[in-house]
């Protein structure tokens, strides 16, 4: 039997437990998804609420606010911010593979025991609390 050689998400990333710069968790994360996405679903009202202009809003809010910002209206809302693995700035190219990888929904989904979705670990990155 093997036991997990972490106590708790992040821990292998040398973030703390809790508290600023611990691991942002699912709550914040979805609660954030659903500000961007309403957000993008109100802007859409301008082209129709067609399907395809909530989704190009939602990946330009993300493309727009995750270097400029440190993380969308909604992280920051709920106290997120996106850096990368070493803590540095995610730079330009970052945020467009993983909102990219966002907008597919499948590696969002599915996480590690740190709880970055494949969008993050793919773009190199991770949301912790600010």
């Amino acid at each position: 039997m093997t036991q997990s050689t972490q106590d708790y998400p992040g821990e292998r990333l040398g973030l703390p437990r809790e508290g600023t710069g611990s691991i942002g968790r699912l709550g914040r994360r979805v609660g954030a998804l659903f500000v961007d996405y309403g957000a993008a679903y109100l802007i859409s009202g301008f082209f129709g609420w067609d399907p395809l202009a909530i989704l190009a809003i939602f990946a330009a809010i993300q493309i727009v606010f995750l270097p400029t910002l440190q993380g969308s209206p909604g992280h920051r809302i709920f106290g997120l911010r996106l850096v990368r693995v070493d803590g540095a700035w995610v730079g330009l190219w970052r945020p467009v593979i993983r909102t990219a990888l966002l907008v597919l929904a499948i590696p969002a989904v599915i996480w590690d025991a740190d709880q970055r979705g494949l969008h993050d670990k793919a773009a190199g990155t991770v949301l912790i609390r600010s």
